[in-house]
């Protein structure tokens, strides 16, 4: 059996396919480690979801596409940060890496690389982000999400392997759902999800149209830290919540919409439970525009619509969703046609036959 070094972080996304692949890998009798940052929320999922893995702590900086003086001050904590990851990886000796992606899993497959410890990355989103191109100088081999990801990739490195998507997903309980937020049966559930530190604009736009939209929905939305609106606490079929992590299946298990960003992660998970979505991509001026892509491509694909943050407004947000009810039937169906392209399982034995073989 082989011992497997897992790195990724800075994001949900860059931490969730690894909390599937963990236990499939320990489940087979390999062993597992962790390597992320110090503070960062890799650290705080981990320890709290896989409380038996080894985490193990290193120095990152992150790498910005713009000038900036903190990118001298984080030259300096990547370095360290390999440093840290060679100090580490000599000491547990895995027999290989997987890294998700993220600014710490830069200096992990770096260190890796000069101790020829195989290393394989997996991307989640459209187009790689600027962590993923770097390692890739590195690496043997990246894993795609989306099959279209493989044109901006060297063809003999790069693998489309689909998404993979928790495995407790599925298992939501409708009962717990109506019991959470109170609603009743007898009329659809829209799930708002701005990502995890929330969207002002949209929690306002959906503020604003409450009363149209509770016309035809019950709402959950889920706002984002610190963002709740106490006056509307009691507004029959509304149910905020901050944020949500254990009972999010049983809240998707009552959802016949959703109105999200465009994380891959969440919108594989939300094609995989056939949820027509409208998705509100983070803007340029938030990210390097990988979740508009990520929106285009599923509009493009017939899974749902998307609207940038920048032209969202309280009358755009009703037409668009307007339209995407007109299509409901025709997007399900379009959505049953997609088939996962690996299980969590076949994804760990392709990785374990490219990285040791």
């Amino acid at each position: 059996m082989a011992k497997i070094a897992f790195t990724g972080g800075g994001t949900v996304g860059h931490v969730s396919v690894n909390l599937s692949l963990i236990p499939t890998a320990t489940n087979d009798g390999h062993k597992a480690i962790y390597i992320g940052s110090k503070n960062g929320i890799e650290r705080e999922m981990v320890e709290s979801q896989l409380p038996n893995i080894k985490y193990h702590a290193i120095s990152s900086g992150k790498l910005r596409r713009y000038l900036s003086f903190d990118n001298v001050k984080d030259v300096f904590k990547v370095l360290k940060g390999i440093l840290d990851a060679r100090k580490i990886l000599k000491k547990e000796q895995p027999d290989a890496l997987f890294s998700k992606g993220g600014f710490v899993s830069v200096p992990v497959v770096i260190a890796a690389k000069s101790l020829k410890i195989p290393t394989i990355i997996h991307e989640s989103d459209l187009t790689p982000g600027l962590a993923n191109k770097i390692a890739l100088k590195f690496a043997k081999k990246i894993y795609t999400t989306f099959e279209d990801t493989i044109n901006y990739l060297p063809s003999d490195k790069a693998d489309f392997v689909g998404a993979t998507v928790r495995p407790d997903l599925l298992n939501g309980n409708s009962d717990r759902g109506y019991q959470l937020t109170q609603f009743n049966q007898s009329k659809p559930v829209l799930l708002v999800m701005g990502g995890s530190l929330g969207s002002h604009k949209l929690n306002q736009i959906i503020r604003d149209n409450l009363d149209l939209l509770l016309k035809d929905y019950q709402v959950v939305h889920l706002t984002g830290k610190g963002l709740l609106d106490h006056t509307l606490t009691q507004r029959e079929g509304y149910k905020q919540f901050e944020f949500v992590k254990d009972d999010l299946t049983d809240l998707l298990a009552i959802t016949s919409t959703v109105i999200s960003r465009a994380g891959a992660n969440a919108i594989y998970e939300f094609l995989t439970l056939n949820i027509p979505m409208l998705l509100i991509p983070l803007g340029l001026d938030q990210s390097r525009g990988d979740q508009i892509d990520n929106a285009k491509n599923f509009e493009s694909k017939g899974y749902g619509k998307y609207v940038l943050e920048e032209d969202l407004t309280k009358n755009l947000l009703m037409e668009e969703l307007k339209r995407l009810e007109d299509e409901r039937s025709e997007i399900i169906n379009t959505m049953r046609t997609y088939k996962e392209s690996y299980t969590k399982e076949e994804l760990f034995k392709k990785f374990i036959q490219d990285a040791l073989h």
